[in-house]
């Protein structure tokens, strides 16, 4: 596990370019996350760090010598610290590189953001014991969770092809559902339309089929984590799931924020990874002592809503919760690599592990509206008055995060946002 700290992460820092050190910036030099850009109309995407408000292309700082971030997430866990400490040397105050560097930053504002890499597969888990306990509650009121929760980390096989970056746009899905007092099934755009406020984990170095990576071993295959909401489709989940899980209830659009965090940069913000003393404890091949002393990391994670309404009169997103991934997580993204592994499974660079809706135990930390709403049965009365049970068209969902604790700087996920199309 990479949980040592060292010279780019220390809080003293500061960078040339002055807006990395203001108060609350996601971006300060002691982050330095990877993304895809573009500048200008034609130009290709091309990879950039973020520092404050501006990207530093690394290909023309000379730093690297490719546009393909497959390629820079495949490098071992020693090439990548050391192109961060080379980053983090030429971006701090007093750096002879600032003259050169300069005209290698680009605006934010002025750049076209790319998801951040080739995604080749995807992969969901279903990580909160809370959401897994509302949500069954729902189904199931006497018997939530099912006997395999608290033993093997759950997940399905999801569609890389519709993610998207941060801003996107998508119209309603469209297929079949079946009202409980219904005889047969309709079709039509879905009416219970949800978000999922997820963290996406991305694969650095693959591993050859049959070749299962270990708990020691498993976070040397992570590059970062992104903000991620998988939208989803409740009544077409509820009438298709059974008996293979989601289909196109999943598969019509999810959404990424554009900058990847390296394990790296969280180092600051580990936590232990701790379970209630009287459930289940990991088998041997999800457990070592480090995962139990540093294994989960602290993202604070929220979630705000801003109707059409509210945007017409020019009125900010509401939040609509809030919650911790250490309060929301009942596994470790090392034990994602592991698992998904000790079967022989080869992953790849630019491969996405989604964390699965991230909900904490109070009601108010809840990461989607399925369960903020009681499953549509109590909506929520947004402060203009509007109401809603599930996502209407217009509708604009934002998901921010950040770490932050005392002795470190907060560094930023930045934020992911999406906007809800009619059907068409």
């Amino acid at each position: 596990m990479n949980t040592t700290l060292n010279a780019t992460h220390d809080p003293k820092l500061r960078s040339w370019v002055a807006s990395a050190n203001q108060a609350g910036c996601d971006f300060p030099i002691q982050n330095l996350p990877f993304g895809r850009f573009s500048h200008g109309a034609d130009a290709a995407p091309r990879i950039g760090v973020a520092i404050g408000d501006r990207i530093l292309d690394l290909r023309r700082a000379g730093l690297i010598d490719t546009d393909d971030m497959n390629a820079l997430m495949a490098a071992t866990p020693e090439k990548r610290s050391a192109l961060r400490a080379l980053i983090s040397q030429g971006l701090a105050e007093g750096s002879a590189r600032q003259p050169e560097w300069e005209q290698a930053l680009v605006s934010q504002s002025a750049a076209t953001m790319h998801v951040p890499c080739r995604i080749g597969d995807y992969t969901d888990f279903y990580t909160s014991v809370h959401h897994a306990t509302t949500v069954g509650k729902q189904f199931r009121p006497d018997n939530p969770l099912l006997p395999n929760y608290k033993w093997v980390p759950i997940g399905y096989h999801g569609r890389a092809s519709s993610i998207g970056v941060s801003g996107q746009r998508f119209k309603r899905p469209q297929g079949q559902t079946k009202a409980p007092d219904a005889a047969v099934p309709s079709f039509g755009p879905s009416k219970r339309l949800d978000y999922e406020l997820e963290l996406g984990w991305f694969v650095a170095q693959g591993n050859a089929q049959g070749e299962p990576v270990g708990m020691g071993a498993a976070e040397a295959h992570l590059f970062g984590v992104t903000l991620f909401n998988d939208w989803s489709a409740r009544d077409i989940q509820g009438w298709e799931y059974q008996p293979l899980g989601p289909f196109l209830s999943k598969n019509f659009a999810s959404t990424l924020s554009p900058w990847l965090v390296t394990t790296e940069a969280l180092a600051p913000f580990r936590a232990a990874f701790e379970r209630p003393a009287d459930d289940p404890q990991p088998l041997a091949y999800l457990d070592s002592e480090a995962n139990r002393s540093q294994g989960a990391f602290s993202i604070e994670l929220e979630v705000l809503l801003q109707t059409a309404k509210m945007r017409e009169a020019g009125e900010a997103p509401h939040r609509l919760s809030k919650t911790n991934s250490t309060r929301a997580a009942y596994w470790t993204p090392a034990q994602l690599i592991a698992h998904h592994t000790v079967n022989g499974c080869n992953l790849q660079p630019g491969d996405l592990l989604g964390s699965g809706t991230l909900s904490g135990p109070e009601a108010i930390e809840a990461g989607s509206l399925m369960e903020l709403t009681g499953g549509g049965k109590q909506p929520m009365r947004l402060p203009n008055g509007e109401q809603r049970s599930f996502l209407e068209d217009g509708d604009t969902l934002v998901m921010r995060g950040w770490c932050e604790r005392p002795g470190a700087v907060r560094i930023g996920l930045g934020e992911v946002s999406g906007t809800v199309l009619a059907a068409g």
